[in-house]
């Protein structure tokens, strides 16, 4: 193998794993409304892309170079799941379905979360849903701390496309809506 053919066979594995990784990156930024960005990175993605794939078509007769190619899309798909989870740009919701919702919503509020409470019944009595708007980031320390608190709570982690902090949920119990009220 000569040292051309392995050089350039490197080049279209990173080339790759950099253009599928901004691929994964752009979808995510699509999923959640954020288009200028999502168009800055396709811009970058598309570059890569058709100087590598042209690379690869020209030289077709050279096995290595398709490998590469096929190497690199693998590489990418896990590298940028891994920096997407990493970024976690966003927001989701939680909702935390429990039996100990006084409890469970005092803890959590003094864990310094936002939260809103509605009382529900359920096939085996009374229950409270827990509906917490946390940073992406922030969502699976969220679930591990309800259900430190409350072992048989059930966690929904949704994506939040948008969120606007029109209510502060601490007000809605304030004194300024009981005088509307």
């Amino acid at each position: 193998m000569n040292t051309e053919l392995v050089f350039t066979s490197l080049l279209i594995v990173f080339a790759r794993i950099t253009d599928v990784s901004l691929d994964t990156i752009r979808t995510v930024a699509i999923v959640q409304g954020r288009r200028m960005f999502a168009g800055l990175v396709g811009f970058f993605e598309a570059l890569i892309y058709v100087c590598v794939i042209a690379k690869v078509l020209l030289n077709v007769d050279k096995p290595a170079y398709v490998c590469a190619y096929a190497l690199g899309f693998a590489l990418g798909t896990y590298l940028g799941i891994t920096i997407d989870q990493r970024l976690a740009f966003g927001h989701q919701l939680v909702t935390i379905t429990t039996r100990q919702g006084v409890a469970l919503a005092k803890a959590l509020r003094a864990a310094g979360h936002r939260l809103a409470e509605v009382n529900g019944h359920g096939r085996d009595g009374d229950l409270t849903i827990l509906f917490v708007e946390t940073p992406r980031r922030r969502s699976q320390q969220l679930v591990r701390e309800a259900t430190a608190l409350d072992a048989n709570c059930f966690c929904l982690v949704n994506d939040v496309r948008v969120a606007r902090s029109g209510l502060s949920v601490a007000a809605a119990t304030g004194p300024r809506l009981a005088q509307e009220g």
